[in-house]
């Protein structure tokens, strides 16, 4: 019998181990969907764009995307977090390490976006088309320089978080193995 229970505790720290890794995985993909998108499909062409097309798009962005994002990129911090707790228990596995370098490459896209981005955004949101400053252009390419970053960052973060829900920690119970042991070995 303490077989049985030590094997469902084990299932049932393994389920909630991959559900807190691919809530990580879903919430990370949110987060570099946003800054993938708004690079691949606007950013790079924005020093084409007349002050005043770049104003009215700079607002309409800050206004539909500050609010989501300064809730979806911390929450999907503290997935990874809690994704990581569940996981201190092998921290010198592929697993807990893909995981931590995922998280700090998607605090460094929340460092970026802190310490350059929200800023720029800040003072664009200020701007019309007949105050733009002279030097607008210099403040939107240091924005889209700071976004490619962040971005890229955020890529990584993906890619890191996935690795480490692929990886199996040694002695981590299989979810088959748990599932032999609860109900013992088929005849």
């Amino acid at each position: 019998m303490g077989n049985v229970t030590m094997a469902a505790t084990g299932q049932e720290q393994a389920v909630r181990t991959r559900a807190a890794q691919a809530t990580t995985i879903v919430l990370f993909s949110l987060v570099m969907g946003v800054f993938w998108g708004t690079w691949f499909s606007l950013s790079r062409t924005m020093d084409q764009l007349s002050g005043e097309t770049f104003v009215a798009v700079g607002h309409q962005m800050i206004q539909n995307l500050g609010v989501p994002m300064a809730i979806l990129l911390p929450l999907a911090l503290l997935s990874a977090l809690v994704t990581l707790a569940l996981l201190w228990r092998d921290r010198r596995t592929g697993a807990f390490r893909w995981l931590a370098a995922g998280f700090v490459l998607m605090v460094a896209a929340l460092v970026a976006t802190l310490a350059v981005e929200v800023p720029i955004d800040n003072q664009i949101q200020d701007w019309t088309a007949a105050t733009l400053p002279g030097d607008w252009r210099s403040i939107q390419a240091r924005w889209e320089l700071f976004h490619t970053i962040r971005t890229f960052l955020s890529i990584g973060a993906v890619v890191a978080a996935t690795i480490s829900a692929t990886v199996l920690a040694p002695g981590s119970i299989n979810v088959d193995e748990a599932a032999t042991a609860e109900r013992g070995p088929r005849p």
